[in-house]
């Protein structure tokens, strides 16, 4: 009766129990209805842009130069803080921002250069979108400070959001445009978390200023840390290029350059350039590419480099190569990316093909001969022979005892004299030398083992034990 009981009750709980999953899993059918579509607020859709614009600083200090260097400046300041997270300030000498703009500069989509969309295909300034200061309004504390060539001062301003919060306020200033950006990514904890070191987004930062630099020959930079008197970087407006790559990179990679000079009417497009001969290789390539002045990378031309100087370079060794390329503006399209990062444009592997005849070409002439380095030696300082002779190590004392009978032995100080054919004069000098031997041992005495004895002791010794000593003495030593 007990069994049958428990029995029922098992299987009445588990009844209940599945009844009760399948009642749960009906309302959560009936509860699983589409979701509702929402308009994303304003300031969200704006971080979420600013995410993809702003990646890290260096993204933002590329937007703000590209804007100075279409603003025609001669001199472009850059002072960072942080790595850039802190503050990031650019001062420039340019045309400046008229007061009446000011309070619109910072939204979205507002630009002074472009007017239709047609006017993409013929676009030859860096920016055109107008999204940098708004993007680095939202995710950063934004000032402005500006002033016209005829205004009679300058005007700062604050933004937050692509909305002025002061300003503008009069202020003295020099005639440019002067930005500062502090707290970046501040709003976006995510964001600043997963950004490196300070000091390395500072290098980065650095390589941005050092390219731009090295492009725009006509423009001074300089870039340098809060608080400190040194510069990172610093070119001016009258160097040329190769001045710029010599400050930058050093004399030994300048004096091993060439130029590199193509054109094509029939593909548009119009390269000049800047690559290290065959005499000069770095473990890490240094490439700089500019497409219609805009720094951009490409990882199709890099390996057609590569790939050319592989046949000249030794391998695991990279050349420097600075490439400008001009193509006709209705052949690029440069809104492919939300940092203008990369571009496409037509006839792009035969371009790269003719880029490759024409460096293949240069790298040829070049290896005509290689260029060896030497120094001459200073006046008093010559090398002599005896500084590369292995000079004999000086024997220790306790080296000195022999405790193997592998080792030497009194031997080696006897030498068995060398038998050869002499005329009649040589023998009588030997019977001489002999008989001299028998009246008085010497130094140098020979017996009749025909082994000469170099130490006068021994040979004393032997003299006296054949003299005096018995008969089997004088065999044994005589065998020795």
């Amino acid at each position: 009766l007990i069994n049958c009981l428990i029995h029922f009750y098992k299987r009445s709980h588990t009844f209940q129990v599945t009844h009760l999953s399948l009642t749960t899993r009906r309302m959560t059918s009936v509860e699983e209805m589409p979701g509702v579509i929402r308009k994303l607020e304003e300031v969200v859709v704006n971080r979420i842009a600013a995410g993809e614009i702003i990646q890290r600083p260096a993204n933002a200090l590329k937007e703000l130069l590209e804007n100075s260097l279409d603003a025609g400046s001669k001199q472009i300041t850059v002072t960072v803080k942080g790595g850039g997270l802190k503050m990031l300030q650019i001062q420039d000498n340019g045309t400046g921002i008229r007061k009446e703009d000011m309070a619109i500069v910072a939204e979205r989509f507002t630009t002074s250069k472009l007017k239709e969309f047609s006017d993409l295909s013929s676009i030859s300034t860096y920016g055109f979108r107008g999204e940098a200061l708004a993007s680095i309004s939202h995710v950063a504390h934004l000032s402005i400070l500006t002033k016209t060539r005829h205004s009679p001062c300058g005007y700062k301003c604050e933004y937050k959001d692509s909305v002025p919060v002061s300003g503008p306020t009069p202020l003295a200033a020099n005639q440019g445009t002067t930005i500062t950006v502090e707290d970046l990514f501040y709003n976006v904890p995510t964001r600043r978390a997963a950004l490196r070191s300070a000091a390395e987004e500072h290098n980065k930062i650095a390589d941005v200023v050092t390219k731009y630099a090295i492009h725009n020959a006509g423009v001074g930079f300089a870039l340098k840390k809060v608080g400190e008197v040194g510069v990172d970087v610093k070119t001016t407006a009258t160097n040329t290029v190769v001045d710029n790559i010599r400050t930058v990179y050093g004399p030994s990679v300048a004096k091993e350059l060439i130029e590199l000079s193509l054109e094509e009417e029939k593909l548009k497009f119009q390269l000049r350039g800047i690559i290290s001969n065959v005499n000069y290789s770095v473990k890490k390539m240094v490439f700089l590419l500019f497409i219609n002045n805009r720094l951009v990378d490409s990882t199709a031309i890099k390996q057609a480099i590569e790939h050319v100087y592989a046949s000249y370079l030794p391998k695991g060794s990279f050349p420097f190569v600075y490439l400008s390329l001009n193509i006709a503006p209705q052949n690029v399209d440069v809104n492919v990316h939300p940092t203008k990062h990369e571009v496409f444009f037509l006839h792009q592997d035969t371009i790269i093909e003719r880029i490759q005849q024409g460096l293949e070409e240069k790298l040829l002439n070049s290896n005509a001969s290689r260029t060896f380095y030497t120094q001459k030696l200073l006046p008093g300082a010559g090398v002599t022979l005896e500084m590369f002779e292995n000079k004999e190590k000086a024997m220790a004392a306790k080296d000195m005892v022999r405790t193997d009978f592998n080792m030497q032995k009194m031997d080696k100080f006897l030498t068995r004299k060398e038998t050869e054919s002499v005329d009649d004069s040589e023998e009588q000098e030997e019977v001489d030398a002999d008989e001299q031997a028998t009246e008085e041992p010497s130094k140098n005495t020979t017996l009749q083992t025909g082994r000469t004895i170099h130490l006068s002791s021994v040979a004393q010794l032997r003299q006296t034990i054949l003299s005096e000593g018995s008969a089997d003495c004088s065999s044994i030593l005589s065998s020795l």
